[in-house]
């Protein structure tokens, strides 16, 4: 019972002491509702760390989202993906706010970004800076309405908060912010790694995926194992909230060796620039096959994360014959709820008769250098420090598909993959295009720039690459109304567009030889313009749209509507 106290009271300690060391009151909710998490801070996403809270608005659009505190609006930015409709609010205590995924922006607010669209004539709009006393706001002032923009994305508020002078990201919950959490992450599977050459598992040379059962009092334990030599752990574990089914991320984990930590990494902050090496953090190969992400409790070569804190020889363990070792990997999320995993460990003799088959193709790669490799029509160029470490590289061409390794490793750099094109005619090299076939049934399109015989793209994942031709001009059609219809009770003019080849790459709509903006909404594949942007004069008009595939297939559609001015 002694010992509980002393480690609730070390635990109660760590959290405190975070907090305090950002302001507790000076940011109010950017919501008036309780506040709910789809997404905590540093979650493990697809090749970064969540850098804010997503915060549920009730599955509703249109909530007001306020100013968490006084300052001045310093970025706006309007993108089809990404943060979609995101406004950055920089205060003077050092801090700058970020608000993400709004369906549209505050009074004045939204009537400067339209005014910037139509100067310019696009949807996105690119980073709009302003000057510090260009646009004030005020602590409780609505900035924005909620929504869901930017991508495939369910309604909520991406919110972040980040030091104004690095630009460092850090943990929105230190800074006063409450939610309730009363639920202890949960442990959903366990790796056990041989780091070594001479390191065994279980007499394996293997990684190992360990059983292990509930005690309860949130506690798990394995069955003992058996290793010698140098060996890691990865644990698959995620957090859950109270009102909420979400499967969230754990704000600290930690490894204690025989009652001594070797292993510490915690959520509080970190920068844009290192957030990809997650990739070194999670077993990537796993992911990349099952899509479940386990958190390493061992450091690897490349991994230049900041989110450490104390590790003992990076956190690998060390067995040597005859001793015992109990291993306790511990999961904590924000609130300080915490699993323990229990690992005991028993020390053998190394079987060194069995060794790990040698990698052998005439692809090798010195990660520390430049490489180019061609297969016939294909060619591939690796930067330096592309690979984090060195490797042999499987690279194929078969029917026209370059195979280029597997995409289960993860690359700190893009590299370049050329296709010659000789062999084709100018019509066709005007529809092909470079497609990811990673996933067969959906290719992807990259990329494509276009010379007179190659062409090339630029990309950071491995896998099956092709050529593919599309002929066919995307689709347009009319949502609410029809050609020569009357619009005068409509308030808005939609538009469903499509393209099954290389994707949308532009569009382009006018109302009486007039540009005017519309709305791209990707989960509805439709464009809205909203009539009140723009006056109307008179009651019959021209309206015409072109939309534009990433070949250069064109459509275009034309209609007649009518429209009575209402005052």
């Amino acid at each position: 019972m002694k010992n509980f106290s002393f480690l609730f009271l070390l635990l109660f300690s760590f959290i405190s002491f975070g907090q305090k060391k950002y302001p507790q009151s000076y940011f109010r909710s950017p919501l008036d509702i309780p506040l709910v998490l789809a997404g905590t801070f540093g979650e493990l996403r697809n090749n970064h760390f969540h850098s804010g809270i997503d915060i549920k608005t009730q599955q509703r659009e249109g909530l007001n989202v306020y100013a968490a505190a006084d300052g001045y609006v310093s970025r706006i930015r309007v993108s089809l993906w990404g943060y979609g409709k995101v406004i950055y609010i920089t205060h003077p205590n050092g801090y700058t706010t970020v608000y993400a995924h709004v369906r549209k922006f505050g009074k004045g607010i939204e009537e400067y970004v339209k005014n910037i669209q139509y100067q310019k004539e696009r949807y996105e709009t690119g980073n709009i800076y302003l000057k510090p006393g260009e646009m004030t706001v005020k602590k409780g002032q609505i900035i924005a309405f909620s929504g869901s923009t930017g991508g495939f994305v369910s309604p909520h508020l991406h919110y972040e908060i980040r030091d104004t002078a690095s630009e460092k990201i850090i943990n929105p919950m230190l800074f006063g912010l409450s939610i309730k959490d009363t639920i202890s992450p949960i442990f959903k599977g366990l790796f056990i790694y041989p780091t070594g050459d001479s390191s065994r598992v279980n007499n394996s040379l293997k990684k190992a995926l360990l059983p292990f059962k509930s005690k309860g009092a949130n506690n798990y334990t394995t069955h003992r194992v058996s290793a010698n030599g140098a060996i890691g752990f990865a644990v698959h574990v995620y957090d859950k909230l109270n009102d909420a089914y979400n499967k969230n991320g754990i704000y600290s984990l930690e490894m204690f060796v025989n009652g001594q930590k070797t292993y510490h990494h915690n959520l509080e902050t970190f920068s844009f620039a290192e957030s990809k090496y997650i990739n070194l953090l999670i077993d990537y190969k796993q992911h990349s096959r099952y899509k479940r992400r386990f958190q390493r409790t061992h450091k690897i070569t490349g991994n230049k994360l900041t989110l450490y804190k104390k590790l003992i020889n990076n956190g690998v363990l060390q067995v040597q014959k005859g001793l015992n070792y109990k291993v306790a990997i511990v999961a904590t999320d924000f609130k300080g709820n915490k699993s323990t995993l229990n690992i005991p460990i028993h020390g053998v003799a190394s079987n060194r008769v069995f060794r790990k088959k040698q990698d052998t193709t005439a692809f090798k790669i010195n990660a520390k250098a430049f490489h180019k490799f061609q297969q016939k029509n294909v060619t591939i160029a690796f930067p330096k420090n592309t690979f984090y470490q060195d490797l042999y590289l499987d690279f194929t061409l078969k029917n026209g598909v370059a195979q280029i390794h597997k995409p289960t490793i993860p690359l700190d750099k893009k590299y370049t993959l050329t296709f010659d094109v000789s062999a084709y005619t100018e019509e066709e090299k005007n529809q092909l295009y470079i497609a990811n076939i990673n996933n067969k049934k959906y290719p992807s399109y990259q990329a494509t720039v276009k010379k007179e015989q190659k062409f090339y793209t630029t990309t950071k994942t491995l896998g099956n690459y092709t050529l593919l031709i599309d002929n066919q001009k995307p689709t347009i059609k009319l949502k609410n109304f029809k050609n020569n219809q009357w619009m005068t009770k409509s308030s808005k003019l939609i538009v469903k567009i499509a393209d099954k080849g290389s994707g949308i790459k532009s569009y382009r709509a006018t109302i009486d030889d007039q540009w005017i903006l519309m709305e791209y909404d990707l989960k509805r594949k439709q464009l809205v313009h909203t009539f009140k942007d723009k006056d109307l004069v008179g009651t019959k008009h021209k309206f015409n749209i072109v939309v534009s595939d990433n070949v250069g297939n064109t459509n275009m559609l034309n209609a007649t509507f009518y429209k009575k001015t209402i005052n």
